[in-house]
C-alpha cells in the first residue's frame, strides 16, 4: 500500500472521530445532561432539530471509522500479520457493533419526548426493552474496545511495527479510562466530552498514530 494511502486512511478516520462526535454531541448535549442521565431522562432537553442533525451526521461519519482502522492495521503489519488483523477484524466488530447503537439513539429520543402520550407501563417497558436489546451494546462495545486494545498493545511491544513502543501506552481503552477519569473529576470538562467519549478517544488515538506515521516516514526516508 501507498504512504499516501495510509496517510489519506488515518485522516477518513480522524475525520470520523469529528463528524462522528459532532453527530453524538448534537444527539446527546444539553446543559442538564450530568443531572439527568437515569432512564435516558437527558433527551428531554435535546430539541427534535438537535436529534435529526445528530442522527445523519453519526450515520454519515461513521463508515469512515472503517477507514481508520486499515490505517492501524497498515501501521501495525510489518510487527506481526496475524495480531495486526486480529486488531483489524476486532475494530471494524467495534464499529459495526457502535453503529447499530448510534442509529438508535434518536429513535429512544423521539420515544422519551413522547412520554406524555404514552400510557406509563408501556413506556416503561419500552425503555426496558431498549436498554436490553440496544444500549447493552455499549457495554459490549467496551469490551471488544478492551480486547482490541490489548491485540493493539501486545502487537507494538512486540517490536517492527511504524510505531515507536510508547504508542503502547495511547490504546484505545487507556485513553478512554483516563478521559472518564478526568471528565468525572471535572464536571463542566466531563459533561462536554463523556456524552461523545468513544469519538474523543480514537481523535487521540488516529492524532498520535499519524503523528507517529510521520515520524516513521522521516526516518526512513533519510
Amino acid at each position: 500500500m501507498k504512504s499516501n494511502t495510509i496517510k489519506t486512511l488515518g485522516l477518513l478516520g480522524l475525520l470520523a472521530s469529528i463528524i462522528v462526535g459532532v453527530g453524538e454531541y448534537f444527539l446527546h448535549y444539553s446543559p442538564q445532561i450530568l443531572e439527568h442521565s437515569e432512564h435516558y431522562a437527558f433527551f428531554d432537553f435535546v430539541s427534535i432539530e438537535h436529534l435529526q442533525i445528530g442522527h445523519f451526521l453519526s450515520v454519515i461519519g461513521l463508515p469512515f471509522y472503517f477507514a481508520g482502522y486499515l490505517h492501524i492495521y497498515k501501521m501495525l503489519q510489518s510487527g506481526n500479520e496475524n495480531l495486526a488483523r486480529i486488531t483489524l477484524a476486532i475494530g471494524f466488530i467495534a464499529f459495526a457493533v457502535g453503529g447499530i447503537w448510534i442509529g438508535s439513539r434518536a429513535f429512544i429520543g423521539t420515544i422519551v419526548q413522547l412520554q406524555k402520550d404514552i400510557p406509563p407501563d408501556t413506556y416503561q417497558q419500552i425503555l426496558n426493552n431498549y436498554t436490553e436489546l440496544l444500549e447493552i451494546l455499549v457495554k459490549a462495545l467496551r469490551v471488544i474496545i478492551a480486547l482490541l486494545s490489548i491485540t493493539f498493545v501486545t502487537t507494538i511491544l512486540k517490536g517492527g511495527t511504524n510505531y515507536k513502543k510508547w504508542m503502547a501506552f495511547f490504546n484505545p481503552i487507556t485513553i478512554l479510562i483516563v478521559w472518564v477519569i478526568l471528565g468525572r473529576l471535572l464536571p463542566f470538562f466531563g459533561k462536554h466530552t463523556l456524552p461523545i467519549l468513544m469519538n474523543v478517544t480514537h481523535f487521540i488515538l488516529f492524532s498520535l498514530s499519524l503523528y507517529q506515521y510521520q515520524i516513521f516516514q522521516k526516518t526512513n526516508t533519510k
